[in-house]
């Protein structure tokens, strides 16, 4: 996808990603951004694809659709101190203690954290970000410092396959995991059409392209606060939570990780499909996003997947 100036009052529609209700294609990758935007608990979304895929235009897209502004984006050489938090070196030099928040609490206030090529990223840096987001909590005690935050924020990760792979610990941290696809001709063709009326009605002083894109953001983002607000009361039973153990355990999902995440994001779907009660189709829709990195091969650093043979293999669980 295109990245291109645009000119326009508001200071979302001023920034140049292309977006997010005119993206193309990437419905399950879309899906899983807006799911862990419903219910941030789920512990952040992996996505894999190759270079050229719009892997960090679709996150960028989301994040003005759903934040109004950009992620925050953590650099692939951050520190400790960058992303905890530490001290102001600049008033350490005059001999004052002053805190200095890191990105993590700068993620809280803006909703998203992205890190890019997050599989180049110290495994350390790795860990204490996934603790973060799964536990909602920051604690910090070093170096002077001895506080707890409560924090809450999305999680986005990239990485290209063919740049190495996540050690399978941090794999199974992410909540979901998605793959980028590849357009089939038809939506090639439209993604073409659509860059270029982009790049094009960004120029113009007022485009009423660019207008019904805003307001189709903004529909999908109201939506996206009220499916929050009914997450809580989405009741998820006694056959359903059966139903979602069986199938981590069907797929061969490593560990009960699987099994958890399987029931929160299927509760997530639920609530942005207007129910009150998650359905099994609601967990069948998910079983990609949430069990194809927690399978055994997934551990030895085969290719993520899930087709149609998995699909088959799960069938009969739904009848």
């Amino acid at each position: 996808m295109s990245e291109s100036p645009a000119r326009s009052a508001d200071p979302a529609a001023r920034v140049s990603i292309l977006p997010y209700s005119r993206i193309v294609g990437q419905d399950e990758l879309k899906l899983a951004l807006e799911l862990n935007f419903i219910s941030p608990r789920i512990g952040g979304v992996l996505i894999a694809g190759q270079r050229g895929t719009a892997k960090s235009t679709v996150v960028r897209a989301f994040a003005l659709m759903s934040g109004g502004e950009l992620p925050v984006t953590l650099p692939i050489n951050a520190t400790d101190d960058r992303v905890v938090g530490g001290w102001e070196l600049d008033s350490l030099m005059r001999g004052v203690a002053k805190p200095q928040p890191g990105l993590l609490e700068e993620a809280d206030r803006k909703g998203l954290l992205y890190i890019d090529e997050v599989n180049l990223l110290d495994d350390h840096l790795v860990n204490i970000i996934l603790d973060v987001v799964s536990t909602g909590v920051l604690s910090v005690q070093r170096e002077g410092i001895d506080m707890a935050r409560q924090l809450s924020f999305g999680l986005v990760g990239t990485m290209n396959p063919e740049e190495g792979s996540l050690r399978a610990q941090l794999l199974d941290r992410f909540g979901l995991m998605v793959t980028a696809a590849e357009l089939d001709l038809a939506d090639r063709q439209r993604m073409i059409t659509t860059v270029l009326t982009f790049e094009e009605e960004a120029e113009a002083e007022d485009s009423a392209w660019l207008r019904a894109a805003q307001d189709e953001n903004d529909t999908l983002r109201t939506a996206l606060l009220a499916a929050r607000d009914r997450l809580k009361d989405v009741r998820l039973d006694d056959s359903v939570s059966r139903l979602c153990a069986e199938a981590a355990e069907l797929m061969g999902a490593v560990g009960q990780r699987g099994d958890l995440l399987v029931a929160k994001t299927a509760r997530a779907l639920a609530a942005r499909d207007g129910y009150r009660q998650v359905e099994p189709d609601h967990v069948r829709r998910v079983l990609p996003l949430a069990l194809r990195h927690r399978r055994p091969d997934s551990a030895h650093g085969a290719a993520v997947t899930w087709g149609p043979d998995e699909n088959d293999r799960v069938s009969a669980l739904f009848g």
